[in-house]
């Protein structure tokens, strides 16, 4: 098993920056991706960002450019960087990590942009 726990949501004005954590335990050997959703009120839950293993990254075309996935020194450790945060980037946020097995998810974290 895996547990993801996520941080870092919260309100934010328009144009303002979050960063959400996301940190990996238990058989975090087992992962070879992980990455960030979201999902709005009333809509589908979407891939945000996503980086593999040996480290390539993949990322909504929409938000290419606003928002980063980086993941820290030590390989259970993600994170996102969003920038020029819009109302439509309101969501809750889910850690997610895929392993050959199963998908894990964490509880997400909200995130608000609203003036």
């Amino acid at each position: 098993q895996v547990q993801l726990v996520e941080s870092g949501g919260g309100r934010v004005q328009p144009g303002g920056s979050l960063r959400l954590s996301c940190v990996a335990s238990g058989r975090i050997w087992s992962i070879h991706t992980m990455g960030w959703y979201r999902q709005a009120p009333g809509k589908q839950r979407e891939l945000v960002a996503a980086i593999r293993s040996g480290g390539t990254t993949n990322y909504a075309d929409s938000l290419k450019g606003r928002f980063t996935i980086s993941r820290g020194t030590a390989n259970n450790i993600i994170y996102l960087q969003m920038n020029s945060l819009k109302p439509e980037d309101t969501a809750v946020y889910y850690c997610n990590a895929d392993s050959p097995a199963t998908h894990y998810w964490g509880q997400g974290t909200q995130v608000t942009v609203s003036s």
